[in-house]
């Protein structure tokens, strides 16, 4: 009996060793991360000071992490309102960018790979966006073609926008972070 006790006590450690192992290594645990609305960064991802977490996710990932002095990425997997993003629906990202030499927005499926469709779009930069008068821009990502700035997202049921700023004074220690306004995320017409 006590045997059964310390193998069922020892195999509860691992899974659960295992588990939030597997969710730090994912991003969802939020270690690291600063959120503003719908986007998250890992702000000293690509530093000296990088915490191990933000390490793995970037290991796990394969990707190769901006430096702070080179710039910054964040990334939405939900909208606004915290509803995962649906590449069946419309997805509007709309609104103001920071300050930046450059940025791209680009959309990934759930694993990570850009989404092949017969348009060869798979994103937008700051030189080619069609802006709008104000100075702000409004990117729609859905499964059927439209007119303006789109993104086919090939009707996948989960994606992800990244938005990277190059050479961008966006500082996101303490209070700064809250003053950094970034682009509204919605969702419309979901089947």
């Amino acid at each position: 009996m006590r045997i059964t006790a310390i193998l069922l006590a020892i195999a509860v450690g691992i899974v659960s060793g295992l588990g939030l192992t597997w969710l730090a290594s994912t991003g969802a645990l939020g270690f690291g991360t600063v959120k503003i609305g719908a986007w998250t960064t890992w702000p000293k991802s690509g530093t000296p000071e990088a915490d191990p977490y933000s390490r793995a996710l970037y290991a796990r990932s394969g990707g190769l992490p901006l430096g702070s002095t080179d710039g910054i990425a964040f990334a939405a997997t939900t909208d606004d309102n915290g509803a995962t993003l649906n590449g069946r629906c419309d997805i509007h990202i709309a609104g103001r960018m920071p300050a930046a030499r450059f940025w791209t927005l680009t959309l990934y499926d759930a694993q990570g790979r850009l989404i092949e469709n017969p348009s060869g779009r798979y994103g937008y930069t700051s030189a080619e966006v069609l802006w709008k008068p104000d100075s702000q821009i409004e990117v729609v990502l859905a499964p059927r073609a439209r007119s303006g700035n789109w993104i086919p997202t090939g009707g996948r049921d989960r994606v992800t926008a990244v938005l990277r700023f190059y050479d961008a004074p966006i500082g996101l220690t303490g209070r700064s972070a809250n003053t950094v306004e970034l682009p509204a995320v919605w969702q419309e017409f979901c089947p």
